[in-house]
């Protein structure tokens, strides 16, 4: 029975070829796999050879023919046909397709990825996957050990099955894929979203919930690639949380810290080192970041590991844990640990789901506004960095949205509320006395005056927030009762 070879990836070919050949296949593969085999000495038959037919069209065409696909398509019962016809059942098809993405991703020309569009190995693999009941259809290099230990057993209908089924989900990816980049848009007709499972939860939202973790195939994210150093496995709210927590504290130049619960900041500060910063999170809201999510966007040295190790929370992430920081947070053991390799940075798109369908959007990771004074007074120099640093923080709050800050500090966050006065009057009532002197931000334009003169009895200086309400003018003329500065930024940050 021959075992046929064909793989762009040619992890463990070698290995997996030797073990076959010591179980009795005669092993047959293409260009690149023979050579490979033959170097390391094992007989190998090239496909010509077997096919009787020569490679041709520069290799596009080399299995597309009917002695390859008679040998994998001929179920248990057509044995004797094959046989009449002199042909031998190919019972191992290995097999992995050209680097399509990879080749694109390296900004490839159109010509040159077309050529990276495999015909041959899709169609050699949908055939043994068809007929995995005779033919074993291997695809992923980590499945070799496996499938070697299958066959001295003899596999069983159950191991043969999750072969095929993982066999049309690599040519679904990869059709996916190509008909992306073919579609040029970002919102074509057919969307295909590719994923690859990376993990299985204990559940989700709740216990009764099941869950999973995936990959979106051919996409790279801060979570997905960070390492975890210690502590119990996330969960699905933890992963929320941290991405909540990465995406706004990636968002800072200067070292940042930031709390999330249940995906809202809670507390967010700027700091000369990362344990001001903490230390200023902290303060900003010290009953909500208990069993919370704490970032920070530089490395987490002793000091800040002594100070977060005297709160209960869930997971720490930072770009890298010091020694003395990692010996610190030791002590509590089911504390999770991220190192993150890079801030969230750049656009993606925004996946909501509905029943029966979904809904895409840009992420809103830019922010192009650019302020506009609308009051007489404007701004202090002092104030114009605590706006900033409010409108960054209101956009990663659920809508409806405001924020009071002050000395690169969140006071209060008036977060997820069905009216824009209750989120103020949140916010302002947990700044209270602090409130005097500091900033307000608001994701959207205010459609009355009351949350201006609902400040102003705070002692708020300045407002920040998009404008554009038919009552603006209304707006600012409050605020030029108060004495407040107010800005516009002529962007609204709706976060449902």
């Amino acid at each position: 029975m021959w075992a046929l070879l064909s793989v762009a990836d040619k992890r463990g070919i070698v290995d997996f070829a030797r073990g076959l050949a010591e179980l009795g296949f005669r092993l047959l593969a293409t260009g690149g796999t023979y050579r490979a085999l033959r170097e390391a000495g094992l007989p190998v038959t090239y496909i010509s050879d077997f096919t009787g037919f020569p490679e041709i069209l520069e290799g596009r065409v080399k299995t597309l023919h009917p002695k390859v696909h008679a040998a994998l398509l001929a179920r248990p019962d057509q044995e004797e046909e094959l046989k009449a016809l002199g042909l031998e059942r190919i019972g191992v098809l290995a097999v992995n397709l050209y680097p399509f993405r990879e080749t694109v991703a390296r900004g490839a020309s159109f010509a040159e990825a077309l050529e990276q569009i495999d015909i041959g190995g899709p169609a050699m693999l949908r055939a043994a996957a068809k007929n995995h009941q005779a033919v074993l259809p291997v695809c992923d290099p980590e499945d070799y050990p496996r499938v070697l230990e299958a066959l001295k057993a003899g596999p069983s209908p159950d191991f043969r099955q999750k072969l095929a089924r993982k066999a049309f989900a690599h040519t679904a990816l990869y059709d996916a894929a190509i008909a992306e980049w073919l579609s040029g848009e970002k919102f074509p007709e057919e969307k295909l979203l590719a994923l690859r499972r990376e993990a299985s939860l204990r559940y989700g939202e709740n216990p009764h919930q099941e869950a999973a973790l995936y990959r979106v195939v051919g996409e790279r994210g801060p979570l997905l690639e960070a390492q975890v150093l210690q502590g119990k496995a996330m969960s699905f709210n933890n992963y929320l949380d941290a991405e909540a927590a990465w995406n706004l504290v990636s968002e800072f130049a200067e070292p940042a810290c930031v709390a999330v619960k249940h995906q809202n900041p809670c507390g967010v500060a700027l700091g000369e080192t990362p344990l001001e910063a903490y230390r200023k999170a902290y303060e900003a809201d010290p009953v909500s970041i208990f069993g919370g999510i704490v970032a920070f966007n530089r490395p987490l040295d002793g000091p800040t590991a002594e100070a977060l190790a005297e709160v209960f929370l869930e997971v720490v992430l930072a770009p890298s844990f010091s020694p003395e920081a990692r010996a610190v947070l030791a002590r509590k053991k089911n504390l999770r640990l991220l190192q993150v390799p890079f801030p969230a940075q750049g656009p993606y798109l925004d996946l909501r789901r509905l029943r029966g369908g979904v809904l895409l959007q840009d992420a809103d990771t830019e922010d192009p506004a650019e302020p506009k004074v609308v009051t007489e007074r404007a701004p202090t120099p002092e104030e114009w960095p605590d706006l900033r640093f409010a409108w960054k923080v209101v956009k990663h709050v659920r809508s409806n949205a405001i924020v009071v800050a002050k000395g690169g500090m969140t006071l209060g966050i008036g977060v997820g509320q069905t009216n824009r006065l209750a989120a103020a009057r949140h916010a302002l009532e947990a700044a209270g006395e602090r409130a005097k002197g500091a900033v307000l931000a608001s994701d959207a334009f205010f459609p009355f005056d009351d949350v201006v003169r609902l400040a102003a009895s705070y002692g708020i200086a300045a407002i920040i927030q998009p404008g554009g309400s038919v009552r603006d003018q209304d707006s600012i003329r409050a605020a030029e009762e108060a004495g407040i500065a107010m800005v516009f930024t002529g962007v609204r940050h709706f976060r449902h």
